[in-house]
């Protein structure tokens, strides 16, 4: 019996250490498992932390990222204004429209009474066709698409906000809308080379090409915003999904010292004798004597603003394109020698047709005349380049070009257009025998319209020069105003001087003087014409430039107007192509502007010797030379 009991005990404690060693080897294997997996569950948490809490937001953003849309909110263009508040320039808000063609099909259209009377892409075309005046068919065409759906495809472009409303109204799946802003300028082609227009850059930028578009550019432009939204796949809005907004910046206003309807004046009378004239082209301004604001700048043969691409001068040569002014040169001549108190309006001096002058050089009137003693203010009446020449001579070169310089000649006007021209203009030690005469009666030197009519305007208002500005204040979106500041003014010539020069200019709209078609009914008027040679492309002096400078009323300058008119048929004189312009303009904007009639009479001098002396002893002159009573046979 104990050898039974005691192998049975072996064998189960055999069995129970073979079953502990399988069950240990089960757990050692077990164990790498066991390690394994926790970690992986280790590694699991952390991905899980780094996910949900680490890198939460911005995989939240990335995910948003991949189901939004993007839209430009164009920002409005500041307006260009004119010095009323007239509207010159301005962005109008237009809308291109697409189809998301996934959406369209979503579309159901009931009648009144809310039966189905169409579904998708037909009935959605049904509905717009008429709206947008295309085919219907064809509009249902775009709008259904091919296989391959869009979900951005052109139906319209450039329709106003008042149609986009309209198809709007029917809140059809899948019709959206793209809103940009469209330059217009509502007065077509007038002060267009003072306006400019709007084209591309090299990147693609809508940015100002010319005029106060380009000068002004950074303050009319205004910065973009956007507007973020999600999307489905389909491409629908999720109306629950996140809006982002970041609103457009609008740009500033500019308001210029131009008045729109005396630049239409202007515009009108220098183009009519341009026309008439058979001229290659015609530049003026008009200036407001005592502050140099720039009522009215124009040019011929302009662009259209709109749709600058279809031809047209670009620029402004009124501000560009310096020219010989002729005889308007003289009164810088005639201005000094009076300052200098060389000579008086009566000072006298004898005139023929032909001078030689102590150094050899002669000149020449370009018509004959009877040899006469005249007097200054007959000289400049008569435009005399033989009498001019000896009062010029009276005053040494440096000082009378001092007096040239002072008036504006080889700098820039400051007038905010883009390129102006300083004018071309050497010293005297540049000058040889002949151009220090011909300098002295406006050749041998260059200067812009815009130049010559700050010239006269300096005379106007009693020898003192201003600058030139034709931007009266930029009003910011803030609605804050920065006004125009200009350079103190410089003192050109005594007051005294300057009215003399006002008084002896007024006999060149006597019959008899250079002058006569600038008169202006029941005005005084102070003015001065010229003409000269100018080289054409072969180099020889074959064309002719003529000019007029003038300022109204006379006693009273308030406007001061240049005319420049470039190659006229015939002989092209300023007398015949510049200064009707004046007249023109000049009896409109007298009236525009509210200037009463002259309740004084013209001053007269008398011109030659003998009517000196005929005045004298009839005591027709008042103390100053100036005739007591008008005269009516010269």
């Amino acid at each position: 019996m104990a050898d039974v009991s005691t192998t049975s005990f072996r064998d189960r404690l055999r069995k129970f250490r073979s079953r502990v060693a399988v069950k240990n080897t089960f757990v050692s294997r077990l164990k790498p498992i066991v390690g394994l997996f926790v970690v992986g569950l280790v590694l699991l948490s952390v991905r899980l932390v780094d996910l949900q809490v680490v890198r939460a937001d911005t995989l939240s953003n990335t995910a948003i990222q991949h189901r939004s849309r993007t839209y430009t909110l164009p920002a409005e263009r500041g307006e260009i204004l004119d010095a009323n508040g007239n509207t010159l320039a301005v962005s109008r808000e237009r809308y291109n429209v697409a189809v998301n063609q996934n959406l369209i099909q979503d579309y159901v259209r009931r009648d009144e009474e809310g039966n189905i009377i169409g579904r998708g892409a037909p009935a959605a075309a049904e509905v717009l066709s008429s709206i947008l005046d295309i085919d219907e068919a064809r509009l249902a065409g775009i709008l259904y698409g091919t296989d391959t759906k869009s979900s951005w495809t052109y139906i319209a472009r450039d329709v106003s906000p008042e149609v986009w409303r309209q198809i709007n109204s029917y809140g059809i799946p899948g019709i959206e809308p793209e809103q940009f802003m469209r330059r217009e300028y509502p007065n077509d082609r007038v002060g267009a080379s003072v306006l400019g227009f709007l084209g591309e850059d090299d990147s693609g930028s809508v940015v100002g090409q010319a005029g106060i578009e380009r000068t002004m550019d950074e303050y009319l432009t205004g910065v973009d915003g956007s507007l973020t939204v999600e999307i489905s796949r389909s491409g629908a809005v999720i109306p629950t999904g996140r809006t982002i907004e970041e609103p457009a910046e609008h740009g500033s206003d500019i308001t210029l010292t131009i008045d729109v309807d005396l630049q239409y004046a202007l515009d009108e009378a220098l183009n009519k004798s341009v026309e008439a004239q058979g001229a290659e082209w015609g530049a003026a301004v008009a200036i407001e004597v005592d502050t140099g604001r720039v009522l009215a700048l124009s040019d011929t043969g302009t662009f259209d603003p709109q749709n600058a691409s279809e031809g047209g001068s670009v620029g402004s040569r009124a501000v560009q394109t310096p020219v010989e002014p002729g005889s308007s040169g003289k009164l810088m001549t005639f201005s000094a020698a009076l300052d200098q108190g060389t000579v008086t309006p009566l000072t006298m001096f004898p005139v023929s047709s032909t001078i030689t002058m102590p150094n050899g050089e002669t000149i020449r009137d370009n018509d004959s005349h009877p040899s006469e003693n005249m007097t200054v203010a007959g000289i400049l009446a008569k435009s005399y380049n033989t009498g001019l020449i000896q009062i010029g001579d009276t005053i040494d070169d440096q000082t009378r070009y001092e007096y040239m310089r002072l008036f504006g000649l080889g700098e820039r006007t400051g007038i905010e257009l883009p390129a102006e021209s300083p004018g071309i203009m050497s010293d005297p030690d540049n000058w040889g025998p002949r151009t220090r005469y011909t300098t002295m009666f406006g050749q041998s030197y260059a200067l812009t319209t815009a130049q010559l009519g700050q010239m006269v305007a300096t005379i106007a208002n009693g020898g003192v020069r201003n600058d030139l500005h034709i931007i009266d204040s930029v009003t910011h979106p803030d609605g804050t105003v920065e006004p125009t500041i200009v350079d103190d003014p410089v003192r050109v010539i005594e007051e005294d001087t300057a009215d003399q020069m006002l008084e002896i200019m007024q006999g060149v709209t006597e019959s008899g003087s250079t002058g006569y078609y600038a008169r202006i009914p029941g005005y005084n008027v102070a003015g001065k014409t010229g003409t000269a040679q100018m080289a054409d492309e072969s180099g020889r002096l074959n064309d002719r430039v003529g000019t007029f400078v003038g300022v109204v009323p006379a006693e009273d300058p308030q406007v001061a107007v240049a005319v420049v008119v470039y190659n006229g048929n015939g002989p092209g004189y300023g007398s015949e192509t510049a200064a009707p312009v004046f007249g023109e303009f000049g009896a409109f904007a007298v009236r525009h502007l509210g200037i009463p009639p002259s309740s004084e009479p013209i001053v007269q001098y008398p011109w030659t010797e003998s009517e000196l002396n005929n005045a004298q002893g009839g005591n027709l002159l008042n103390e100053d030379g100036t005739y007591r009573e008008y005269v009516e046979y010269r």
